[in-house]
Order: structure tokens, then C-alpha cells, then sequence
């Protein structure tokens, strides 16, 4: 029995930050752009299938780097071959997540006042795109066909439980060249009426497969609500309580997500919610675990867990059976690319 990993904080993870390579420019639409290169000198490729994306943990000079390791193993049952076989590159990130060949890296600049990057790769690790963002990494995904693309940022507050939490999430379209910087200027509907309140933040989205309709999470009064919404209409309605950072299963059925608890020991249980009957599955991972969680494949969820001054990726069936499962020691903000 292992020992019961701690919560990842925005804190812990900001203490990981490194600086960022400078040299960019501007495209045609306005956006912040850096040179169509490789990031780091080593690219990854994220267009190819049967791999970990994610940040490397641990010490040293590669700590705190976009990394890639090779998945074997079945269904249900997914493997690192070998875990010391992990390509390294030199792109800094404090969030990464990818599909679709596209990949987001969210990191930050070092400098008299520190600087947030939400920087867009291709399939090739060249940087696309390279977006100034307000605030400290929080979270970050890329919808399955890798054409949207979102982050979330802590303006205040450093984790989901503060009293001051104030958040931006912002949203990006690869096809037309959209930039939402913050999802607070969409429309939220509660109970089929305008919500104008002026504590409204959200976080943690998750799109489906149509690159229009999305998941996330948003708070109010205290009070967390998974919502649904679209991008073609800049609209979203809430449709449950009590569910944050929803990630969508690589079939569309379900959403993994955490849970508060009320225990401040354990504040944050993962579960699992069936959209068509909407039931909620708690799993088996009892550890407290602050992430959002992704799909490595339909039958099992992967997320980040510090251990001491280290983080690892462990593994848990969708199901609500079995055990928590370490998948690759000294790694944070995994992505399986299909």
C-alpha cells in the first residue's frame, strides 16, 4: 500500500516555474506569435499515438521541462515500457496538455515582474503562437481534434479552496484565429435566467468532439457548478453542483472530475459522471487529488500528485474498482496522445 499523495496546489507548482525563451512576434490577426522552430532543442512529436506527454518532475536542470515517454500495456491497463527512456526537451512548462498533433504549454518568464505564456505547438514541437496571459498556471487542455484550445490562470489565490480566488480562462481557435481571453465575457444561465454576479469565475475546460460544445467548471457565491456551453454563441448554462475540473472521455460519455469533500484533511475526491444517466462514481484513489484529471484511455484516468518535494502520474480504473496506480515517477500534467 502506497503512502496517500497530497493535493497539488497552485503554489507547489509555481515553485517549479523556469524562464522562458524569448524572441517573438506578431501575426496577422494581432496574436502574439513566436518563429515557426522547435521550442527546445530536442522537438517532440505530438502527432504520434502511444505516448505521455507531460512535465518533467524531479530535480536538476531538466526539472520543470515538456517531456514525452513511450505507453505500452492494454486497455484498462496502460504501462511506461521504460520510464528512464523519457525524451526531455528544452521547452519550459509549468501546465502542458495535447491532442490532435497540437500541443498548449503554459510557462512563465522570470523577470522583475513575472510573465505567464500560454504558448501553441504543432505536431513538430514548433511554436505556433504565443499568447501573454494574466496571472499564475493552472490548467490547460486541447480538444481531441487539436483545434481548441484552453488554459486557466490563478489572478488571485493560489488554489480552488481560497476565499480571494479570482480566475481567467481563455480560450483559442486554431482554425479562425479566435482569441477569448476570458470566458467571464460569455453568457452564463442559471435556471434558465442571466446570471450578472460579479464573483463569477470559471476554470477547467474540457471540449467534445464537434470543437463548438464545452465543459468546465465556474463558482459563485461560494458554490462550484459544472456548466455546459458553446463557443458559436459565447453562452453557457449550469447543469450540477458540486463538480470541478471536468475532463471528457475519449468516447464523449463521461467526465472525470473531483468532488469536494467537506474534509479539510482530504478536501477533493475524483469521480466520474455518466452524461446520459447522469451518475456520479467515486474512485478508487482516496487521496485528496487537486488536478484535472485526463483520459489515458477510455477505461482509466491519470492525474498529478505531489510526493514530498516530487511529483508523479498515477493511474486509476474509470470504473470505480481497483487501486491507484503509479504510472511514471518524477513527472505532472500528463496527456496520452491517440
Amino acid at each position: 500500500m502506497r503512502t496517500p499523495g497530497k493535493a497539488i496546489s497552485g503554489t507547489a507548482v509555481a515553485a517549479a516555474l523556469a524562464a522562458l525563451m524569448s524572441g517573438c512576434g506578431t501575426d496577422e490577426s494581432g496574436h502574439t506569435t513566436a518563429p515557426a522552430r522547435p521550442v527546445g532543442a530536442v522537438a517532440p512529436d505530438l502527432g504520434r499515438p502511444g505516448q505521455l506527454v507531460f512535465r518533467q518532475g524531479g530535480t536538476g536542470p531538466t526539472a520543470g521541462r515538456l517531456a514525452v515517454v513511450r505507453l505500452a500495456g492494454t486497455p484498462g491497463a496502460p504501462v511506461v515500457t521504460s520510464p528512464n527512456s523519457r525524451t526531455i526537451t528544452e521547452t519550459p512548462c509549468v501546465r502542458v496538455h495535447t491532442a490532435g498533433g497540437t500541443g498548449v504549454c503554459l510557462t512563465v518568464e522570470r523577470k522583475a515582474v513575472a510573465q505567464t505564456y500560454a504558448i501553441v505547438l504543432d505536431e513538430r514541437g514548433r511554436r505556433s503562437h504565443l499568447f501573454p496571459v494574466e496571472g499564475t498556471p493552472s490548467r490547460a487542455q486541447v480538444s481531441a481534434s487539436g483545434r481548441m484550445i484552453s488554459w486557466t490562470t490563478f489572478v488571485e489565490g493560489h488554489d480552488y479552496q481560497s476565499k480571494n480566488l479570482s480566475t481567467r480562462t481563455g480560450i483559442f481557435d486554431r482554425r479562425t484565429g479566435r482569441l477569448w481571453l476570458d470566458l467571464e465575457k460569455f453568457r452564463l444561465l442559471q435556471d434558465g435566467r442571466r446570471n450578472w454576479s460579479a464573483d463569477l469565475n470559471y476554470w477547467g475546460v474540457t471540449f467534445t468532439r464537434d470543437d463548438d460544445r464545452f465543459y468546465a467548471t465556474a463558482r459563485t457565491k461560494e458554490r462550484t457548478y459544472l456548466v455546459e456551453g458553446r463557443v458559436s454563441t459565447r453562452t453557457m448554462r449550469t447543469l450540477r453542483t458540486n463538480l470541478e475540473c471536468p475532463s471528457l472521455s475519449p468516447d464523449g460519455t463521461r467526465l472525470a472530475f473531483k468532488k469536494a469533500t467537506g474534509d479539510p484533511a482530504r478536501p477533493w475526491r475524483l469521480h466520474v459522471l455518466d452524461l446520459r444517466t447522469m451518475r456520479e462514481t467515486a474512485l478508487a484513489e482516496r487521496a485528496s487529488v487537486d488536478d484535472q484529471a485526463v483520459w489515458i484511455d477510455d477505461r482509466t484516468v491519470g492525474y498529478g500528485l505531489l510526493r514530498g518535494g516530487g511529483t508523479d502520474v498515477w493511474t486509476v480504473p474509470a470504473d470505480g474498482t481497483g487501486a491507484p496506480r503509479l504510472l511514471l515517477a518524477d513527472a505532472f500534467s500528463p496527456a496520452a496522445t491517440r
